[in-house]
């Protein structure tokens, strides 16, 4: 715990405070308010994005078959985790978690259990070096990599920042993945934003006040590239195969997009 640094913000323990969590400190709590001020959707956004990740992986299990999950970007536990989602349909489901924070990791390890007859393993490491992920020896024995992988990257690809940026990482570990396997995917976007949110967003993330990087639909998109996309395709992540559609939130409520793909 003593590489845990309260002082500065990160992005696990601010998703954490906006899901109602406790796990977070004074730091969190400031950044998350200052980003909320400049964009009021932020915290819809998180939680409409914790939904879909449970979406997406009960369409997975249930539907599409998967047992395998690769869950980067895990953030800190709360209710519907990945494993927990997956293993109530499929309790041989196997799960890789991977964040940078070792809090996270630190949390994970207590309140993570696995099925008996499924499993978990927690990885400290870095979405932006997808080959130290692939290589790890705990992946490799958790899942196998020559049947169907969920990759899951909800929530976690804006903060890889700059145009394109993300498109090389999602290929190189879409690239490690036998066809069958799904991509599911989640970014902020400044597409609904009103003008003059967009541009208060745009100064604060000049000056270094906020590490969300936001994507177009185009920019998006382009990760699903030569993927069967699930319907409905790219759409706001309420709108993702909702359970029950909210008439209350708007695209503009929500400023996320989200889908999912198959490798062919």
């Amino acid at each position: 715990m003593d590489r845990i640094d309260t002082s500065v913000a990160h992005p696990a323990r601010r998703y954490n405070y906006w899901l109602g969590g406790k796990d977070n400190f004074a730091a969190d709590r400031a950044s998350a308010d200052a980003i909320a001020a400049a964009w009021p959707s932020a915290p819809v956004a998180a939680r409409e994005n914790r939904r879909f990740l449970g979406r997406a992986v009960r369409f997975l299990a249930a539907e599409a078959g998967v047992r395998q999950f690769l869950d980067i970007g895990t953030g800190l536990p709360t209710a519907g985790n990945t494993h927990e989602v997956a293993q109530a349909i499929a309790p041989s489901a196997r799960v890789v978690y991977v964040d940078n924070d070792p809090m996270v990791m630190v949390h994970a390890r207590a309140l993570l259990t696995s099925a008996p007859e499924g499993a978990t393993a927690y990885l400290e490491a870095d979405l932006r070096d997808p080959g130290h992920i692939l290589a790890h020896p705990d992946l490799r024995a958790t899942l196998d990599l020559t049947r169907p992988v969920g990759l899951m990257l909800v929530a976690v690809l804006h903060f890889v920042h700059g145009e394109g940026a993300a498109l090389p990482i999602v290929r190189q570990l879409l690239d490690a993945l036998p066809p069958g396997s799904y991509l599911v995917a989640s970014n902020a976007t400044k597409d609904f934003l009103p003008p003059q949110i967009a541009a208060v967003y745009d100064r604060m993330l000049t000056a270094g006040q906020t590490d969300i990087w936001p994507r177009t639909r185009s920019e998006f998109g382009a990760l699903f590239d030569g993927l069967d996309l699930v319907e409905p395709g790219v759409v706001a992540a309420h709108e993702w195969r909702p359970d029950e559609p909210d008439p209350s939130l708007t695209p503009a409520d929500v400023s996320v997009y989200a889908a999912a793909g198959r490798v062919p």
